[in-house]
C-alpha cells in the first residue's frame, strides 16, 4: 500500500464526480464541437459544477485525434490523443449484449461514474465482441459500452431509449427519418440491420448481434458517409 497522492485526495477523482466528453479532431481540429459542449454543459448543470466555457483549443495537428475534456468542481481539464483504431473491419463488427445495468439517475450523462460501461466492455472482450451494450432494469437495451446503438426494426431506424445523446449518431441521423423508443432485449432478434456510433469509431456496422442463447447474422454494408465526424478514422 501507498499513501494517497494529494492531487487525487478530492471528490472528483475518488468518486468520479465529473463530467466529461470525448471530441474527435481532425488535422487539431475538434469536429461536432458546439455539441460535444452543449452535452457537457447539461451534465455540469446536472450535477452541480461549472459550466465550461471558452472556443476550441490550439491542438496537435494530429491526422485524427479525440479530445477529452474533463470538467471538475476545479476546473475543465483537456488532453488529446491519436485516434489508432487498425484497418477498418470491413465486414462489420459483432455486438453482444451483455448482463451490465446503466446506472438509472446518470444513463443520459457521461459522467466519472464509468464503471458499467467499462465492466460492457470487459464481458464483450471476453465474448470476443467488438462492442458491448447495456441494459436497464426494465430490460431494455440503452446504450453501449462506449459507442451509441442505432437499430433498424421493421424498416425504421430507431434509437433506443434511456441512453447517452450520441453525438455521432445524431449527426449520422440528420436528415433521416427515425424514432426514439424502448427497445426491449426480447426485440433484437426481429433486428434487420444495425450500427455503433461514436468519437472513436465514426459509424459503424454491426455484422453480428449475440444475447442469451441466441445470435443474429446481419447485412453490414458500410454507410455512404464522407463527413470526417463519420467515417472510420484510417
Amino acid at each position: 500500500m501507498r499513501p494517497l497522492p494529494t492531487g487525487v485526495d478530492a471528490s472528483a477523482w475518488l468518486h468520479g464526480a465529473t463530467a466529461f466528453t470525448t471530441v474527435r479532431t481532425r488535422w487539431g481540429v475538434p469536429l461536432l464541437w458546439e455539441a460535444h459542449l452543449a452535452r457537457l454543459a447539461r451534465t455540469c448543470t446536472f450535477l452541480g459544477l461549472p459550466t465550461p466555457e471558452g472556443g476550441p483549443l490550439a491542438l496537435d495537428p494530429l491526422p485524427w485525434g479525440l479530445l477529452r475534456l474533463t470538467a471538475t468542481a476545479g476546473g475543465v481539464f483537456w488532453s488529446h490523443r491519436p485516434i489508432q483504431p487498425g484497418p477498418r473491419p470491413s465486414g462489420g463488427v459483432s455486438v453482444c449484449v451483455t448482463g451490465m445495468q446503466v446506472h438509472p439517475q446518470l444513463a443520459a450523462h457521461k459522467t466519472g461514474n464509468y464503471l458499467p460501461s467499462l465492466l460492457a466492455g470487459q464481458a464483450a472482450a471476453a465474448a470476443g465482441a467488438f462492442e458491448g451494450w447495456l441494459t436497464d432494469a426494465a430490460g431494455q437495451v440503452v446504450d453501449g459500452g462506449r459507442t451509441s446503438p442505432l437499430l433498424e426494426l421493421g424498416g425504421r431506424l430507431v434509437v433506443p431509449a434511456g441512453g447517452l445523446p450520441g453525438l455521432t449518431r445524431a449527426a449520422f441521423l440528420t436528415g433521416r427519418a427515425f424514432e426514439e423508443r424502448p427497445v426491449p432485449v426480447a426485440e433484437l432478434p426481429h433486428v434487420t440491420r444495425a450500427w455503433i456510433c461514436g468519437s472513436g469509431v465514426g459509424v459503424v456496422p454491426v455484422s453480428e448481434l449475440v444475447g442469451e442463447g441466441w445470435r443474429l447474422s446481419l447485412p453490414a454494408a458500410w454507410p455512404d458517409v464522407t463527413d470526417p465526424a463519420l467515417v472510420w478514422p484510417e
